[in-house]
């Protein structure tokens, strides 16, 4: 599978088995008008009503990662009040057209945070279906915060992990960035490097979305990585909320106009470059696949700013004006963690590339 999990060019997404995935192209979808208007609604055949019976054959009390999304949910509400983002009212359940896997959008926002939003798939488990938390926070223009990235990806043994504060200014060239968001969450990356050690190939090109303390990882499936992986989780989701209470409100017009365009960046490159746009389209078709990547996953990226994925990366602009489907251009890549223990960058070093 192409991972929702990781913008990470990882070749070991085009060797997970397309049996993993639907073939089955006929669409199991209603389409809902609210209020006489045109704004479409997703929603899912049978919605999956917790604590009630429900025919639909995706519902399971097994998917993997419901009491992530539950801590976030409840540890955010000691932090800041959530309100249901508007985004609710289009974005909520599907049936994807395998008619056994659902996808699960709900989202919020508060004073801080711009969005707060998070995309369950949720197969069959004890058939080997694709189990999928794609969750993330994006703060409001107006703060220069991280953006809270936890990506996780698992389809019968394998499981394939994004967990970040990714940094929205290059924390390599933004030395006093780094030094304000990571200097003392670097002792998170340090507590988790044996337990869930460095996945493999990074592309240089993504790199730049990461930050020091990134956990990027594969695991065989087993109850230690999992309880691994919640408490990094906890961890992570915490200091990112400690982070956003501590955060002042930016009132200088051109640092916020910066903010917003470097989150725009981010937005795009996702948008564009994200692998779990492969996965989606069998899913749930292409045209919806890309509603859900631009409107929900990535919302912001047709608002926040105007310029192309072309202006931001010109690298991958091809002769006919087009943009490349490679997932890198430089052709470099990161076999081990190209940070030392001290949130140094020591990536360029030969035994680190490929």
């Amino acid at each position: 599978m192409e991972a929702l999990c990781s913008f990470a060019a990882s070749s070991s997404f085009s060797r997970i088995p397309k049996s993993s995935f639907s073939t089955h192209y006929d669409y199991c979808i209603k389409l809902h008008y609210s209020n006489g208007c045109s704004t479409t609604r997703l929603s899912m055949v049978v919605p999956c009503m917790s604590g009630k019976k429900s025919h639909s054959p995706s519902c399971s009390s097994t998917f993997l990662y419901e009491k992530f999304i539950e801590f976030a949910l409840e540890e955010t509400k000691c932090y800041t009040p959530l309100l249901p983002s508007p985004l609710q009212t289009k974005f909520s359940t599907l049936l994807a057209m395998d008619g056994n896997t659902e996808l699960e959008m709900s989202s919020f926002e508060s004073t801080k945070l711009r969005l707060w939003r998070n995309l369950s798939i949720k197969g069959k488990k004890n058939e080997g279906g694709v189990q999928v938390m794609d969750f993330a926070v994006f703060p409001k223009p107006e703060f220069d915060l991280p953006i809270f990235c936890a990506n996780f990806f698992s389809v019968a043994d394998i499981n394939i992990v994004v967990l970040d504060l990714n940094p929205l200014y290059n924390v390599i060239n933004e030395k006093g960035y780094k030094e304000k968001y990571y200097i003392g969450l670097i002792h998170l990356a340090a507590k988790y490097a044996e337990l869930l050690p460095w996945g493999g190939k990074l592309t240089a090109e993504s790199l730049q979305f990461f930050s020091p303390i990134v956990i990027w990882t594969k695991f065989s499936s087993c109850p230690e990585k999992y309880d691994a992986l919640f408490s990094a989780f906890k961890d992570y989701y915490k200091a990112f909320l400690e982070l956003m209470h501590q955060a002042e409100e930016e009132t200088d017009v051109s640092r916020i106009r910066r903010n917003r365009a470097a989150q725009h960046k981010y937005l795009t490159w996702r948008t564009e470059k994200d692998p779990g746009h492969g996965m989606l389209s069998r899913l749930i078709g292409e045209s919806m696949a890309k509603e859900v990547i631009s409107g929900f996953l990535f919302n912001g990226v047709l608002d926040l700013g105007s310029a192309t994925f072309n202006e931001y990366f010109p690298e991958y602009k091809c002769e006919d004006g087009s943009i490349s489907v490679k997932r890198s251009m430089i052709g470099k890549s990161y076999e081990k963690r190209p940070w030392n223990a001290n949130g140094e960058f020591i990536g360029d070093n030969r035994d680190n590339t490929s």
